[in-house]
């Protein structure tokens, strides 16, 4: 069952907002990491590298959970839980590049390692919560 994300909330997605996305280890035990994130449509979309822990988990358990707090507000919030319905490494770079500009200010990535394969990732909501 999906769930939009509430039209008040989505602004979260225009600003440097980091989110914080957790993911199932094998054992079951969570792992979370910050991720820069974006929304397309309905879907919330974050960037990794092929191999990292997180690109390990979803890949073998979809379920995930992100929050996104607002930099201006720390007392708004939004909490999604849902699936990783797409992994693609199809326009991955482009999207990175996307990402940077906007939590950085700069048109390329800059972090990226020799021999990095970047993938996108679309969360589709089944569940938001917020706050503020």
């Amino acid at each position: 069952m999906s769930q939009s994300i509430p039209e008040k909330y989505r602004d979260l997605f225009s600003k440097r907002a980091f989110a914080t996305l957790g993911t199932l280890m094998p054992d079951g035990r969570p792992q979370v990491t910050p991720v820069w994130c974006d929304l397309e449509g309905d879907y919330v979309v974050f960037n990794s590298a092929k191999g990292r822990q997180k690109d390990r988990n979803v890949r073998r358990d979809p379920r995930v959970a992100l929050a996104i707090v607002d930099p201006e507000n720390p007392y708004r919030y939004l909490e999604i839980r849902g699936r990783v319905v797409e992994i693609t490494e199809q326009g991955a770079d482009a999207h990175i590049d996307k990402l940077a500009k906007k939590y950085l200010g700069v048109d390329k990535y800059p972090y990226r390692q020799a021999g990095e394969v970047r993938v996108v990732y679309k969360i589709q909501p089944e569940h938001a919560n917020t706050m503020g």
